[in-house]
């Protein structure tokens, strides 16, 4: 740590460097560069060091925004700092009773940043466009988008899906007029920001738009820092941030001038168990299951044995909480799926009872032939997920499960992961992302269900789910299909995963700057602490 701690100091210099050149260098006239962040002269200014780059560019139909605010655009639907749906370009919506057909209604007093009205025609062109674009934007469930009049939008679903809402939820929408092949690099929309200045590699500069007609930001001007992790802390050591995200490596020092915010988030990790026997393959030829896993026991066993608070306290600093599914804290979580757990007594009576026993004296149980050992795989660049790894095989040891681990590249993670069990983390806003892991329908696709788990009544629960119309219905069967008092997805259940940790973002933050209520997190793609930036301001 030690080392690491210099390291990180040989950093200010260059920080305070980088500050100067990049606001000399700007395009932005002298009168608007300003004086360091948070002076009392440009109270109306904010500089973040908050996350990478996105590489691909602010361009909705390939995925921007899905993951913190779209700043540049707007969304039909949204969802409020305790994860209701609210509207944003929408006045209202309705589904038919089939579920197959969603109905929305504009506002018709929105402009885009360059004064042009936005109407039903630039949300037919966004779906459409992000279709064409076969993105990371999940429309294949829409059969067409039309416009019914200026202000109304009809979609037309191949089937029903009650989470087609997160998709109207995580599309901004661009204007028709002016989208083109350069978009992504500057675009225009009707979010409460404009693009200002983009230096690839270094830093993005928005300003407030004044065409916005909702609430207007409190800063006219906000620069993003594009700085890894180590970067971030010198920046906010040398005071040339207003907030800095960090690991939880550093969470334990002090920044003169600043606090540290923690927040929740459902950027979980957790072990992902091979369901099935071994002996056949995927459609890829790939070896799919293994024997060890296979058996409930053993899922069981390492679920309960697992010492979850030790994790969060030896690895994360302290900064996260146990994780017994992938949607902990969501409004569609269901607290039934708590174990108890660090239970190796419990544990050791249930691998017993179902023939697992050290017959031989060398400390790994066996059932028949078949020893109680496995490789664990982990990516490879990932302290957190190593350190996981490590500490849980070192969990298992007393129960005489043996777990060897080996860190890879991803495409090593990918041949490897059907028959041996791996660490992967997920985390949504999107209760749809259940049905992706855990389903049978999407079993041995990319990295969703790698184990082959499935489970009839699970399935059943999900359609269900994926037909209500409502997401208050919705709501009730995504939980039983965690749990329903016999069955059901999580530890309580199958036990498909162990579910570990999940991580809390952490950012240094100045003194005075009030960043609003913090929605729970999700996972750690792109930039989720600015889905409420427009309330952020500083305290009086």
């Amino acid at each position: 740590m030690r080392k690491k701690f210099i390291g990180i100091i040989a950093f200010v210099a260059l920080i305070s460097t980088f500050m100067l050149v990049g606001c000399n260098s700007s395009k932005l006239g002298p009168s608007d560069v300003g004086n360091s962040p948070g002076s009392q002269e440009k109270k109306d200014e904010l500089v973040l060091a908050i996350g990478s780059e996105p590489e691909t560019g602010f361009d909705p139909t390939t995925g921007w925004g899905r993951y913190g605010s779209p700043l540049f655009q707007s969304t039909l639907l949204k969802r409020d700092d305790k994860l209701n749906i609210v509207n944003d370009l929408a006045t209202s919506y309705e589904v038919n009773k089939e579920g197959m057909v969603w109905t929305v209604k504009l506002r018709d007093d929105v402009k885009f940043s360059d004064g042009q009205p936005l109407t039903a025609a630039d949300v037919v062109f966004t779906f459409e466009t992000a279709t064409n674009n076969g993105s990371v934007v999940d429309l294949n469930s829409m059969s067409k988008v039309e416009a019914v009049d200026e202000y109304t939008v009809r979609f037309t679903l191949k089937e029903p899906q009650s989470t087609f809402v997160n998709t109207i939820i995580g599309t901004g929408i661009v204007p028709k007029h002016a989208y083109g092949k350069d978009y992504a690099e500057n675009p225009i929309g009707s979010g409460p920001y404009q693009l200002v200045q983009w230096d690839k590699g270094q830093q993005l500069i928005i300003k407030a738009n004044p065409e916005y007609y909702d609430k207007q930001s409190y800063f006219k001007k906000i620069t993003f820092l594009f700085l890894n992790e180590d970067a971030s802390f010198a920046a906010a050591q040398a005071g040339t941030v207003d907030l800095a995200y960090i690991p939880a490596a550093f969470s334990n020092l002090k920044v003169s001038g600043m606090r540290l915010e923690s927040i929740q988030t459902v950027d979980n990790r957790g072990i992902a168990f091979p369901f099935v026997k071994s002996g056949s393959v995927t459609k890829d030829g790939l070896p799919k299951g293994n024997d060890v896993t296979a058996d409930p026991a053993i899922r069981h066993a390492i679920n309960m044995a697992v010492d979850r608070q030790a994790l969060v306290d030896g690895i994360l600093e302290g900064q996260g909480t146990k994780a017994y599914t992938s949607v902990d804290g969501l409004p569609w979580w269901n607290p039934e799926t708590v174990i108890k757990d660090g239970d190796l007594e419990g544990a050791r009576k249930l691998l017993e009872e179902a023939g697992w026993k050290d017959n031989d004296g060398d400390g790994i149980v066996e059932k028949g032939t078949l020893k109680a050992e496995f490789t664990l795989y982990y990516l490879a660049n990932d302290a957190i997920r190593q350190s996981l790894a490590i500490s849980v095989a070192d969990m298992m040891k007393p129960l005489g499960i043996n777990i060897k681990i080996e860190g890879g590249s991803w495409d090593i993670l990918s041949k490897k992961m059907h028959s041996n069990p791996v660490l992967l983390g997920w985390g949504s806003h999107d209760p749809h992302e259940i049905y992706n892991i855990y389903s049978t329908e999407t079993a041995g696709i990319e990295y969703y269900n790698t184990g082959f788990y499935s489970n009839k009544t699970v399935d059943e629960y999900f359609e269900k789910a994926l037909h209500a119309t409502t997401e208050a219905d919705a709501i009730e069967f995504w939980k039983k299909a965690q749990w329903d008092g016999v069955t059901g997805l999580s530890a309580k259940g199958d036990a498909a995963w162990a579910w570990l940790v999940n991580i809390n973002h952490l950012y240094f933050v100045k003194d005075g700057l009030d960043i609003g209520d913090q929605r729970i997190h999700v996972h750690g793609h792109g930039w989720p602490a600015t889905d409420n930036i427009v309330e952020w301001k500083w305290a009086k």
